[in-house]
């Protein structure tokens, strides 16, 4: 694969994942615009991320089925129009239900980024494919730890109205250049839509590598979910005192962590899958421990998070990329169902992970939510370490 291609494809995973995460800060001010009730205003972020889930288990897989390309180019496109329709809707006489279905709509185009990392691993050849995954990854990684901050930025600036007009303008700019220089793929699969879907369970039976990556992963997401749940509160609470703008900044420093990607794909190239994925594991749960002094606020507290979020960026990151390097060398004809069920579980996990943290910080603060961190990585360590030797390292 040309590097110019594989870097076109880590560009294009970061600006569509991005818009996946653009309203996770913005909730208060849209919520205000089109007269979402306080009570329901986690509708916003939870719509978003039910269309993903959706789109994980429905489009994906006709990546196994389908043209690539045109696949890539048709979810790009619904992404435009509901970015484009998103601002427009407080105009309207009933604006909650109409942002509700854009924000279902976003998160089910979003899934073309899924489309995009199996067809990256298609193209490249066997002997570096978990390079070229990892810095495909990598791309994607860097539009979730961006999209937050820049999307307080710029409503600090100007509007959230305007969040939304930028990337759609983006999506039709970036539709464009994959339409002129993103090659094609035709899969040779002869299933059908239907016995596609229904194939999707055997494989999660048939398949131990793929079970276990998947399990492993959520664990791990479910711990950055909690992280990156409640940090955020701690930061706004009196023992901090950070405004919006000053979060925005903190988040910027979960950047560092994506570099974990493109060094777990060449580390997966070698065959060191196993003793990376131990390092990945303990390395999530360590990065928990220092912080739980961090709750009095202070400096030193401060610095504790920020090396707290690098850590454990950088050991999810790269444990993603060890789990899809292992689940793509199961064979090109399942990648698109492999990889929609792995992201499924992990974003499942992540989900559970998000309700656990803002859960246990309520009701017993910082530390409680640190021990639910650690807990999700303890669970799936525990597995790892019980798995049969061959397994996770067959990739």
């Amino acid at each position: 694969m040309p590097t110019w291609l594989m870097l076109l494809i880590a560009a294009a995973c970061g600006l569509i994942v991005a818009n996946l995460y653009y309203v996770q800060p913005l909730v208060g001010p849209i919520r205000a615009a089109v007269g979402l009730p306080a009570g329901a205003a986690g509708l916003l972020v939870t719509l978003t991320q039910v269309g993903y889930c959706a789109g994980l288990l429905l489009v994906v897989p006709l990546g196994d089925l389908l043209e690539n390309r045109r696949l890539v180019l048709v979810l790009v496109g619904v992404l435009v129009v509901a970015l484009v329709a998103a601002p427009l809707v407080p105009a309207l006489g009933h604006p909650a239900p109409a942002f509700l279905a854009c924000s279902l709509l976003i998160g089910f185009a979003a899934v073309a980024v899924q489309v995009l990392v199996p067809y990256a691993s298609h193209m490249a050849p066997e002997h570096v494919r978990g390079r070229v995954v990892g810095n495909v990854v990598s791309g994607l990684m860097f539009g979730i730890m961006l999209a937050r901050p820049v999307a307080s930025f710029i409503t600090h600036a100007w509007s959230w109205q305007v969040v939304y007009g930028l990337s759609a303008a983006l999506m039709v700019v970036l539709g464009i250049v994959l339409r002129v220089l993103l090659p094609t793929r035709r899969p040779h699969s002869t299933l059908g839509y239907v016995a596609l879907l229904a194939s999707m369970q055997g494989l999660l039976r048939d398949l131990p590598v793929l079970r276990r990556r998947a399990i492993y992963q959520a664990g791990m997401f479910g711990a950055f979910s909690v992280f990156w749940t409640v940090t955020p509160l701690l930061l706004a609470s009196p023992a901090y005192g950070m405004n919006q703008r000053d979060i925005a900044w903190f988040a910027l420093a979960g950047v560092a962590g994506t570099i974990a990607a493109p060094i777990g794909g060449r580390v997966a190239d070698r065959g060191w899958t196993r003793p990376a994925t131990a390092f990945c594991m303990i390395l999530g749960l360590l990065s928990f421990v220092p912080t739980l002094g961090a709750a009095g606020g202070g400096k030193l507290g401060l610095g504790l998070l920020v090396a707290a979020a690098i850590a454990l960026d950088f050991a999810v990151s790269g444990n993603l990329v060890l789990g899809q390097r292992a689940i793509y060398a199961l064979g090109a004809e399942v990648r698109g169902r492999v990889n929609g069920l792995y992201m499924a579980t992990f974003f499942l996990g992540g989900a559970t992970g998000s309700a656990l943290g803002a859960w246990s910080f309520a009701h017993g603060g910082w530390q409680a939510a640190c021990a639910v961190g650690m807990s999700l990585i303890g669970a799936v360590l525990l597995v790892f370490l019980g798995e049969p030797r061959g397994i996770t390292s067959r990739s």
